[in-house]
């Protein structure tokens, strides 16, 4: 069996996120990357399905597409466990949008044989959450969201997949080749060891540009783009607070009036 794991590098969750002057995108000066939790449960999911089920002689490979930075999220892949990764590497990824991610990526899978594809639920920096669902529509493969348990079948030629809906639990029966995203709880995953984090420094990492997969400069350009960015800002200063003295009935009497008349809560 022949697993792939999406892996995406996003600014850590504490950092401190400031905006370009001309904002065309935040500014990656001084900002910490790491690989994306959600992606990080998916590695880990490809790699205890290989862990626990020796009989499918299963191959995990990690793959990212982006700047030359990214290679630390495939980087990070490799020393958890993964045993091949891909970079889908060229400045020309670098504007566009999920869906032409998408298109991307399926055209470097298509004839590799993959069985089944593990990806974050969403990534935490734009949390669009498109990017799988788009991949699976592009590679006309079954597509189960934001899974938290999967059973596999015996022969390794299907599984069931259990989700979190609105008041109850969905379980969903898919034929391989399938796509899963996933989500919080579906596993915890595991902290590489020094030793493994220096080999995974140096282990090779198959490298594809765009004109490798046949793009065109016009197929990646902005304006072939289903969506496009409009600007980037950041969120406006928070108002200073007020302070109300008096009496406590008095007191409330102000608050119930500034909230009904000014903020239009009640």
């Amino acid at each position: 069996m022949k697993i792939l794991a999406l892996t995406k590098y996003v600014p850590e969750s504490t950092a401190v996120i400031k905006v370009k002057p001309d904002g065309s995108g935040i500014d990656p000066a001084g900002v910490k990357f790491v690989l994306n939790p959600f992606c990080e449960f998916a590695v880990e999911e490809a790699i205890r399905t290989k862990e626990k089920n020796p009989a499918a002689k299963a191959e995990v490979t990690a793959l990212t597409c982006g700047p030359a930075a990214c290679a630390e999220a495939l980087r990070t892949a490799l020393a958890m466990g993964t045993d091949h990764a891909i970079h889908l590497c060229d400045n020309a990824f670098a504007g566009i949008d999920e869906l032409t991610m998408a298109r991307v990526i399926a055209r470097a899978i298509a004839q590799r044989g993959f069985d089944v594809i593990f990806a974050g639920k969403v990534a935490i920096d734009y949390d669009s959450g498109q990017l799988g669902p788009a991949l699976a529509e592009c590679l006309d493969w079954p597509h189960v969201g934001a899974v938290t348990a999967i059973e596999w079948g015996a022969d390794f030629k299907s599984l069931t997949a259990r989700r979190r809906i609105e008041g109850a639990e969905e379980v969903v029966e898919v034929k391989l080749p399938a796509l899963l995203t996933c989500e919080k709880g579906l596993n915890e995953a595991r902290y590489p060891s020094l030793p493994k984090l220096m080999k995974a420094k140096k282990a090779p990492l198959e490298t594809l540009d765009a004109a490798a997969l046949g793009f065109s400069a016009a197929e990646l350009s902005p304006t072939a783009c289903a969506t496009r960015m409009g600007e980037f800002a950041p969120p406006p200063p928070r108002p200073p607070g007020r302070m109300l003295e008096g009496e406590p009935a008095e007191l409330a009497k102000q608050l119930v009036k500034i909230l009904r008349e000014e903020e239009k809560l009640i």
